[in-house]
């Protein structure tokens, strides 16, 4: 049995209350992986080309106000 199908189980065998405050600190935890990422990726550049598109874009009034 590998890592994930043992957490998985145990995971299987929380009670209600338990899978709730799970869920909760999963989403945290989730989150804080996503936001590590996206400020890696920002640090590496990965996103100014997107960044460049979207300011051509809105300088050639192809973008609309929120």
């Amino acid at each position: 049995m590998s890592r994930v199908e043992r957490i998985e189980s145990q995971i299987e065998e929380l009670t209600p209350d338990e899978l709730s405050v799970f869920r909760e600190w999963f989403a945290d935890f989730d989150a804080q992986v996503w936001d590590q990422e996206l400020q890696a990726d920002v640090e590496a550049g990965k996103l100014d080309n997107l960044g460049e598109r979207a300011l051509r874009d809105h300088a050639s009034g192809r973008s609309t106000k929120l």
